[in-house]
């Protein structure tokens, strides 16, 4: 019997989708009620748990029509920039790692039955090859940043790539909202631009340092 003929930009689509529906059928609502002002209600109902109810709301945008910027914004709001920065980065990297961890080793299958085995070795050169960039810029772009990391697991990413990469776009993303919430400005685009160019040049540092880590060491005489 033939092998099932897949397509890599189908799983692409597919992928798209799922995230895309929900926002179609709630994004409005969620819209609306995660405004600045009622995140920062919602949270600060949970008292002393407030950053991790921010944290949990980032992690939940994988499969809910979340708007994370608002969320991060509020949560610099509450806890300040320093503070707040870091429970950003820490929703974000947890949002990432929850859903490249979850298409690694759950979505897998699935993923092989959509694509194909020729469309799985497309995405698996795509990321081998430019995983690092596609990880760390994706993070300031709507809707990217849940399809990337979920197609990094599907490729079976490194996780000594992928976790730099996600921290390269997710530091200048949590930060920069983190900022914007707790000066009051309600203008995010010179958090855009901040968020857009900072993990570029964060990611090139990177990579080059896992080059050297990855080059073997010269032998030794004597």
């Amino acid at each position: 019997m033939p092998a099932r003929r897949g397509s890599f930009l189908l799983l692409i689509l597919v992928l798209l989708g799922a995230i895309l529906v929900p926002f179609f059928i709630w994004g409005g609502r969620f819209d609306a009620t995660l405004s600045l002002e009622g995140t920062r209600e919602w949270m600060q109902g949970f008292g002393t748990w407030a950053w991790a109810a921010g944290v949990l709301l980032l992690v939940a945008d994988i499969v809910l029509p979340i708007p994370s910027t608002v969320v991060m914004s509020a949560i610099g709001w509450t806890h300040g920039w320093w503070a707040g920065g870091w429970i950003c980065v820490l929703g974000s990297m947890l949002s990432g790692t929850v859903a490249y961890a979850a298409c690694r080793w759950l979505g897998h299958g699935a993923a092989a039955w959509i694509a194909g085995a020729e469309g799985l070795r497309k995405a698996e050169a795509l990321f081998a090859k430019h995983g690092g960039w596609l990880v760390a810029v994706s993070r300031w772009t709507p809707v990217l940043p849940e399809a990337v990391a979920c197609l990094a697991g599907i490729a079976r990413m490194p996780w000594r790539v992928f976790l730099p990469a996600l921290a390269c776009g997710s530091l200048p993303l949590g930060f920069a909202f983190a900022a914007i919430g707790h000066l009051g400005q309600t203008e995010p685009g010179g958090a855009i631009t901040l968020s857009a160019v900072i993990p570029v040049l964060l990611w090139i540092a990177a990579s080059r340092l896992l080059r050297r880590q990855g080059q073997p060491s010269p032998p030794r005489h004597g």
